[in-house]
């Protein structure tokens, strides 16, 4: 693969590692200060809102500037809200982080998340430069390496962030974040990346879905002419439905796991062990690099989310750290694989003029169903599921075995998910919608950079 794109993987490792540290490090320190599940489902529901409002815009950015220049106004962006919430941290009178409702706190959560946020403007650029820089049949191994620096930043991050809260608590936290930031924006801006067509502008485009003729002019967003690309491919819109099915799931891991292992382990062993765990990441993403995906990405997606959903029935049956541990490999692990095969999936069936507006739609309609779970999660939790499990009902019905109290209560929520989830993909996984979406991507015809054009 190209050297440019393995330094842009590593620039992006760099990013990576500066926003997860912060998103890792403001979720443990709000729960540490104010030791409130409500606040961190809370910090869960604004990112996952923000990420759901966001990403048609920056699809938008993406599509409509250079790649390295809306990657390059992602940094910068960045640096600006965590030198805001820098200042807000030292302004702040002592002790007013500790009320789970104050204004202080929540307007430092605010422009911390923000400058986390603006980093999505690299998850929706890197894999149209993955289109752009890697052939057709090479970009699922691509992905794959995609997965990896994604698993080398968490490995870095959880292990950095459980430090640094437990020693600095988000005073050094900043200051990391600020040097990367720095970092990163330098480093890009040394690289020439050619983003050229090399072939001329009214050569056709090799996809099956239509685009809008290229002599009207098309709005920034164009909300309309993206539905109509998605729709265009059959069983794609289904792809995205489902996505969102899994995301409205998967909001629960977001608001409730770290409270959920702060309740087992100190947050230095659970950031270390988060560290350990992202090695995961970091496997699947060599294995995915050399063997690909196969010849029906849409299939290992299935296969992936089976297996998944059945750890997430059994991860928390028992108040066990190690089987906990055990359940987070597992989903750490096949993680990459779902990224990548959606990713793939993509990259073939949709035009690369249109990649970024469809990667921000998938994106803005995939998250949209997380924001609900983040913050109903965390309430309902709170305030129902932990008595449930403490002095209710249910610690009489199932506590005898199941266990009781609030990170017993926590374990109910993952459960019950679980069996959710894993219903729903069986009936994904019988429906026309996947035979159709298999067929299309087996028909469509492969899209190389240079047969491009611009939108």
């Amino acid at each position: 693969m190209p050297i440019l794109f393995h330094h842009i993987l590593g620039n992006n490792l760099v990013a990576n590692i500066t926003n997860f540290t912060v998103w890792f490090a403001i979720t443990f320190w709000v729960f540490l200060e104010t030791h409130s599940v409500f606040a961190t489902g809370m910090i869960a529901g604004i990112y996952l809102v923000f990420t759901a409002a966001f990403g048609l815009w920056f699809g938008s950015l993406v599509d409509h500037h250079a790649k390295k220049r809306a990657m390059l106004g992602s940094s910068a962006v960045s640096f600006v809200f965590y030198a805001l919430s820098f200042g807000v941290l030292q302004a702040a009178p002592q002790g007013v982080f500790t009320d789970p409702y104050g204004l202080w706190l929540w307007a430092f959560v605010l422009l911390v998340m923000l400058g986390v946020i603006a980093g999505n403007i690299r998850s929706i650029a890197l894999p149209t430069l993955v289109t752009m820089l890697i052939p057709e049949d090479r970009r699922d191994r691509a992905n794959g390496l995609v997965g990896m620096v994604t698993g080398i930043g968490f490995l870095t991050t959880s292990v950095i962030s459980g430090f640094l809260v437990a020693h600095t608590g988000m005073f050094g936290t900043l200051l990391l974040a600020l040097g990367l930031t720095v970092l990163a924006f330098v480093h890009l801006g040394m690289l020439k990346v050619d983003e050229t067509p090399a072939q001329p502008l009214d050569a056709p485009s090799p996809s099956t879905a239509q685009t809008p003729p290229q002599d009207k002019p098309v709005s920034k967003i164009d909300l309309a002419g993206t539905i109509a690309v998605v729709a265009a491919v059959p069983g794609l819109f289904a792809l995205i439905l489902f996505a969102t099915f899994n995301n409205f799931l998967g909001g629960i891991f977001m608001a409730l796991l770290d409270a959920y292992g702060l309740s087992l382990v100190s947050v230095e062993a659970w950031g270390l062990t988060f560290g350990v765990l992202s090695t995961a990441f970091i496997i699947s993403g060599i294995v995915i690099a050399r063997t690909g995906l196969g010849k029906n990405p849409l299939k290992t997606l299935m296969m992936v989310n089976v297996v998944t959903w059945l750890v997430c029935c059994v991860f928390t049956l028992q108040s066990s750290y190690w089987l906990l541990v055990a359940g987070c490999f597992m989903w750490m692990l096949l993680a990459p694989y779902a990224e990548a095969a959606e990713q793939t999936t993509l990259q073939k069936v949709v035009p690369l003029e249109r990649q970024g507006r469809v990667f921000g739609f998938a994106q803005s309609i995939e998250q949209a169903a997380s924001p609900l779970t983040a913050f109903l999660v965390g309430p309902l939790t709170q305030f129902v599921v932990i008595p449930f499990m403490t002095d209710g009902a249910g610690a009489q019905a199932i506590g005898s075995w199941f266990g009781s109290g609030q990170a017993r209560g926590i374990a109910l929520v993952f459960t019950v998910a679980g069996f959710l989830g894993l219903v729903i993909t069986l009936v994904a996984f019988n429906s026309r919608y996947y035979r159709e979406l298999s067929a299309a991507y087996a028909g469509a015809p492969g899209q190389d950079a240079a047969q491009a054009r611009p939108a």
